[in-house]
């Protein structure tokens, strides 16, 4: 499911426009199958709520567990402090929109992660996130599946804070490929299919 760079810069996305200071780190295709106006779908369920601890929303246990390490090693080394997020240290890039994105859909924010939205297009959602250690863009694409479908895919942009980010995003490279990915992706794609059931029972 992981795809090259690539997948993600040839594409014609007003992101490039927006944040080509920021590097692309990560580009993931997601099991999400569909038509060429679902991407929608995809922001909503991104955008629900967890009510349960069984795996069926957005995370996991195993997402939830790691995440949660994660806001724990935070809170003990400050790297999370109010002062240090989206408009404090770093400018929001809502600040760098275009006037048409401005003016259109902002999109959702989400309710267990630090992501507030940016904009929302008909094939993009862009939503953002800082701290102490970088400014973190996360970018939704809805794509051609090359079979005659259509797909999400996530791609992670981030602009590390200095020699603390660079050496943050080293260390939990490991992690975010064995963990926290495996467990992300495999959870949407199981909920992409419970909604989809239900949207085509109703």
């Amino acid at each position: 499911m992981k795809l090259p760079r690539t997948a993600h810069t040839s594409r014609p996305w007003r992101i490039h426009e927006i944040a080509g200071d920021f590097q692309v780190e990560d580009v993931w295709a997601l099991p999400t199958p569909g038509g060429p106006d679902d991407l929608a779908w995809l922001v909503a369920q991104f955008a629900e709520r967890d009510r349960d601890t069984s795996g069926s929303g957005i995370s996991s246990p195993l997402y939830r567990i790691l995440f949660a390490i994660r806001w724990k090693l935070g809170a003990l080394l400050g790297w999370d402090k109010p002062g240090d997020g989206v408009g404090t240290r770093v400018r929001s890039l809502r600040e760098r929109l275009p006037a048409d994105l401005r003016e259109g859909l902002r999109g959702p924010d989400l309710d267990d992660l630090p992501f507030t939205s940016v904009y929302l297009t008909h094939d993009e959602w862009v939503a953002e996130m800082g701290n102490k250690t970088v400014h973190g863009v996360m970018h939704i694409g809805w794509v051609p599946d090359g079979l005659g479908g259509y797909r999400g895919q996530m791609t992670v942009l981030v602009k590390p804070n200095g020699l603390l980010g660079l050496a943050y995003m080293a260390a939990i490279k490991p992690f975010r490929y064995v963990g926290v990915y495996p467990a992300l992706i495999k959870a949407i794609g199981r909920q992409w299919e419970q909604n989809a059931a239900a949207r085509n029972a109703a």
